[in-house]
């Protein structure tokens, strides 16, 4: 291991290591033993048949998980959503996809399945995460999505009372 700071090549020593992401992958803490600053690597097993992922325009990129992130990070920009709570969408999306497609999957479906798990944690983000992926041309789009966030809003609690009646 090369230590991202002094560049040393194998100076360093793992001082905790877990399991993460559902035990799909391993987390080490490390110390260099030149430069005596900490960092962290993750393991991961690396798929023999990369997932494809079909775009829009019908061309074919690979599977990126940091795609998701970014994207996700975007919409909870100023939400009080936790790092945690974005991670586990993207947890949760990447296993449904690899669960659901073997070798190509349509961006379309990831999208959607972002905005599933997005609209349970926080409405503000899965809107504004919604306005960018389904490309709204006006405002009425973007109008009609939030009122169908608060139907279900209230279909989920009917005690909620309309803020404006």
């Amino acid at each position: 291991m090369r230590c991202p700071f002094c560049h040393v090549d194998d100076k360093d020593r793992v001082i905790d290591s877990r399991p993460v992401e559902e035990g799909q992958a391993i987390r080490r803490r490390r110390v260099c033993e030149n430069c005596s600053r900490r960092y962290t690597t993750y393991e991961r097993i690396e798929e023999t048949v990369k997932l494809q992922v079909i775009k829009k325009d019908g061309t074919r990129v690979p599977f990126d998980r940091s795609r998701i992130l970014a994207g996700v990070q975007k919409a909870c920009y100023k939400r009080p959503v936790s790092a945690e709570s974005i991670v586990k969408i993207a947890d949760a999306v990447e296993e449904e996809v690899s669960r659901s497609y073997q070798r190509e999957v349509p961006s379309q479906m990831i999208g959607e399945t972002v905005m599933k798990y997005l609209r349970r944690v926080d409405p503000i983000a899965y809107v504004r995460f919604a306005s960018v992926y389904r490309e709204f041309r006006d405002v009425r789009q973007l109008v009609d999505e939030a009122q169908d966030v608060i139907e279900r809003a209230k279909e989920e609690d009917p005690s909620q009372q309309d803020l404006f009646p």
